[in-house]
């Protein structure tokens, strides 16, 4: 019996692991993927509930509304804002409207999970440059890979799982190394949880460099991971190439009004960002005392460097009762959740190294 083919890049897909849940039955800390510990604000979840009356409608397709919000904090004109279904589906579209069939894409690596995952759906081939010491991206070595088939460099920072992010010298120096008809993404998921005051500010390097584009979102500081807002800021002549990339309809109506309703209490959620990058610091700091190597990290988890033992880890972790999330044969990532979960991975974490 003949049947349907599949495309041949789909068999060398690499699929996409998402962040653990705890066992059926089981009462477990998730810190597997990253997300905000703290529930949506009233005022958030009224306007879910409101939006929720015309869901039998069509979204607004361009999000008109909430591009205009993210323009007007931002500073940015409402035609350099894209919206989609999570960051993770505005880098497709980014990839489908500027590479052709063969086109390279450098990338650091190890880093978001979904790069090599997005760069052959485009289509598009993808170069992997390793990290440096310390989980840090290479920046010079990510320049030095750029070639004449090169159209993208994904910069991801804070990176990733490892969590450093980039400094202005270094990202001053690549942008100079760069062609200028190489798209740099760079990607901003956790901008909000950066607290180090050598970071650059991507919305200025955006404004001095035509070749940027920055891609964030609503579902990290934001905590409206479950209902998927990301976009991207760029070039008015890139965005409505990117816009006419982009899945009609494709981000919900919930989904728009719970992001107006987060732009209009960023200070309450922001002050949230605070508390978690507070006990960021006090699990990067009870880490260190017992001894792990830890890199530093701008983003909402921490990366333990365990190699091999990543996956015996993260499974003695879950029966202890914290959910990580493991990088087999390279680390595992920890996200900074609620403090009765640092403290009782902390717990985990000192038994792991006294055995």
């Amino acid at each position: 019996m003949t049947r349907v083919p599949l495309r041949q890049a789909l068999a060398d897909l690499p699929p996409y692991v998402p962040g653990g849940r705890a066992p059926v039955g089981a009462a477990a800390f998730k810190l597997s993927s990253n997300e905000n510990p703290y529930p949506p604000l009233p005022s958030v979840m009224a306007a879910i509930v409101d939006a929720a009356a015309d869901i039998n409608r069509y979204p607004d397709m361009y999000a008109t509304e909430l591009s205009e919000a993210i323009a007007a904090r931002l500073g940015v004109g409402t035609d350099t804002i894209v919206t989609g279904c999570g960051s993770v589906a505005v880098l497709g579209h980014v990839l489908t409207a500027v590479c052709e069939a063969g086109d390279e894409v450098v990338l650091p690596w190890r880093s978001f999970e979904a790069y090599p995952i997005a760069i052959t759906l485009a289509g598009a081939v993808g170069v992997p440059v390793p990290l440096a010491a310390g989980g840090r991206l290479d920046l010079a070595a990510m320049a030095a890979a750029v070639t004449p088939r090169t159209r993208v460099v994904l910069v991801c920072t804070p990176n990733n799982p490892t969590g450093p992010a980039v400094h202005a010298d270094e990202l001053d120096a690549f942008l100079e190394a760069v062609p200028s008809d190489v798209l740099v993404v760079l990607d901003e998921a956790y901008v909000e949880f950066v607290r180090d005051p050598d970071v650059p500010d991507g919305l200025a390097v955006f404004a001095d460099h035509p070749n940027v584009v920055v891609l964030r979102t609503f579902s990290k500081a934001y905590g409206l991971a479950g209902l998927r807002v990301g976009y991207a800021v760029a070039r008015p002549r890139l965005a409505a190439g990117i816009r006419a990339a982009s899945t009609p309809f494709g981000v919900s109506h919930p989904a728009q009004l719970a992001a107006l309703a987060s732009l209009d209490a960023a200070d309450e959620l922001l002050a949230r960002v605070d508390r978690v990058v507070r006990q960021r610091t006090r699990l990067l700091d009870g880490l260190r005392a017992q001894g792990w190597e830890v890199p530093d990290t701008q983003a909402n988890f921490v990366w333990l460097p365990l190699g091999e033992a990543s996956t015996h880890f993260a499974e003695r972790s879950i029966r202890a009762g914290v959910v990580v999330r493991p990088f087999a044969g390279d680390g595992v990532r920890v996200s900074v959740g609620e403090p009765e979960a640092i403290d009782l991975f902390l717990e985990i974490a000192g038994e792991h190294l006294s055995r």
